[in-house]
């Protein structure tokens, strides 16, 4: 708001110090008495304000207005003078132009206390970035209004504590943040704002709880983002409980001399990692099975009790030793060949068959081919890359991926895979049909597919199916309405990144401001 220019008179500008300065004082005009109203023009006496204002022309502005203290002659009145107050320049208390002092909160609500202090001092406004908070935690914030349709989710403040974040579905703002993720705090917030119709939760028992108890009536919706994020976790599990199946989707062609049987690393050669994984296993097998616990064993071994514990969980000695990981293709890969003739030719220095297929297009280094082509100089062939078999993520990712948008390579390597694995398979199978289920929003089919999921004899999917059966009234509405937890999805990321900002040091009711007035600051200014 601009100040009424009909109530001030400038009496003088001048430049001093590189400040530009204005000296002005209000007119003899009559002005209404904060309290009861009445207009009074009669001057008790006067005093100069100093107000700073935004710059001009990169120069801080001060301004030294002088006002004045009027008399009330309201009979009624309980206050007896008053300072006058020009709007849109003045406010009581203030040492800034409203607009100024604007700036700073806005500063310190988009950029928090040190980078606010920074855009604040190339705005020629010097302010600390303590002050910086304080202006911002001065904002009040704005009363919240009970919503229909209500969002709650948890969030991690840091390590192993969380907070609890509350979203207006309809209005998409954030309304509360809190520390931890009790049912209790969220049951007070409830019966303190009745009326909440709906209320977008993920499978927390926690949350649950909160809600049965301070909105009963509410309908609760599991949002199928949680469901499906559940599903996924579980397939992963799946996959890494049968990780040796996974080698089957690599089409890696068999050697005709060699047995169908993959080779494992009892066929590798002999090496002293290969030994003292040996000499270990034989060591804690001993002594594990006179009945000694782990930690006794590491005591007396001289051992870690993490060593000790898996030396002692391994069926062979085969199972501790790392296995290394294929070669990945390298852009020297295509002129591996012509190496393997160059050599059988007699050219035997690494440098000179750089220099050659540096001549054929090759762009790699020296060293790179020096490495290559030293098995040739042990008689041993040319480590050629071959395909790395999926890990359980990728697997888990290709099953939960629909099969429309699966890349080539990933529905072939599905394909061999279900060939060597059923258990896959049939996971796959239950996942198209939960699928199935939310595109067509239909939950009919839903106690069946529980059912399949407790006979499929695969603990992860029976566990699945008793955490939904124990929530199921509100899994089916996240299956048949189209409420969900998107919007809580996106404040929360909004949040860790206001986090972020401040170095992860802010503190609740720091990130509780400046995550509701970010809202509202988008909303007016998108």
């Amino acid at each position: 708001m601009s100040p009424h220019l009909d109530a001030v008179r400038v009496e003088r500008v001048w430049v001093a110090g590189g400040v530009v300065r204005i000296a002005a004082c209000t007119r003899e005009l009559t002005v209404a008495c904060p309290d009861c109203g009445r207009g009074s023009a009669r001057v008790h006496s006067r005093y100069r304000r100093a107000l700073a204002d935004v710059a001009a022309g990169g120069r801080p502005v001060l301004i030294g207005l002088s006002v004045r203290r009027l008399f009330c002659d309201g009979p009624g009145c309980g206050r007896r003078t008053f300072a006058e107050q020009v709007e849109g320049l003045t406010a009581r208390y203030q040492r800034r132009s409203p607009l100024l002092q604007h700036l700073v909160e806005m500063a310190g609500v988009l950029l928090a206390g040190r980078g606010g202090a920074r855009l604040l001092q190339i705005l020629k406004v010097p302010l600390s970035r303590t002050s910086v908070l304080l202006h911002l935690m001065r904002l009040p914030l704005p009363s919240p209004a009970t919503p229909r349709v209500l969002g709650v989710d948890d969030f991690a403040l840091y390590a192993d504590v969380y907070g609890t974040l509350l979203v207006d579905a309809d209005t998409r703002l954030p309304i509360e943040l809190w520390a931890g993720r009790d049912a209790e705090q969220l049951a007070a917030w409830l019966r303190m704002h009745p009326g909440v119709e709906v209320v977008c939760r993920d499978g927390s028992l926690v949350y649950r709880q909160g809600i049965n108890e301070g909105a009963p009536d509410a309908v609760q919706v599991s949002d199928r983002f949680h469901l499906w994020q559940g599903l996924s976790k579980r397939i992963g599990d799946i996959a890494a409980a049968h990780r040796d199946c996974l080698p089957a989707a690599v089409a890696e062609p068999e050697p005709a001399s060699s047995p169908a049987t993959p080779a494992g690393p009892s066929d590798q050669a002999d090496t002293p990692a290969r030994r003292h994984a040996k000499r270990l296993f034989e060591a804690v097998q001993a002594v594990t099975d006179t009945g000694c616990s782990l930690s006794a064993a590491a005591r007396e071994l001289g051992l870690n009790r993490r060593t000790v514990g898996k030396y002692a969980s391994a069926a062979t000695w085969q199972d501790c030793v790392r296995r290394s990981r294929p070669r990945r293709s390298t852009s020297l890969d295509p002129y591996l060949e012509y190496l393997r003739q160059r050599w059988e030719e007699g050219e035997h220095t690494a440098t000179v068959l750089h220099q050659e297929i540096a001549a054929k297009g090759y762009r790699g280094h020296y060293q790179r081919v020096k490495m290559a082509i030293a098995p040739l100089r042990r008689g041993l062939p040319i480590d050629t890359p071959r395909a790395r078999p999926p890990s359980p993520r990728e697997v888990a990712r290709w099953i939960t991926t629909a099969p429309s948008r699966r890349s080539l390579h990933a529905a072939e390597a599905l394909r061999r895979l279900f060939e060597h694995c059923p258990e896959l398979d049939r996971t796959h199978d239950l996942v198209r049909q939960f699928a199935a289920m939310l595109d067509t929003r239909d939950a009919a089919p839903l106690p069946d597919w529980l059912d399949q999921l407790t006979t499929t004899r695969l603990p992860a999917l029976a566990s699945l199916a008793k955490a939904i059966r124990e929530d199921q009234p509100a899994v089916v509405q996240g299956i048949t309405t189209p409420f969900n937890s998107g919007v809580n999805e996106g404040r929360i990321t909004d949040l860790k990144l206001q986090k972020r900002i401040m170095a992860g040091r802010a503190g609740v009711p720091l990130l509780r401001h400046r995550v509701i007035l970010m809202a509202l600051l988008r909303r007016r200014y998108p």
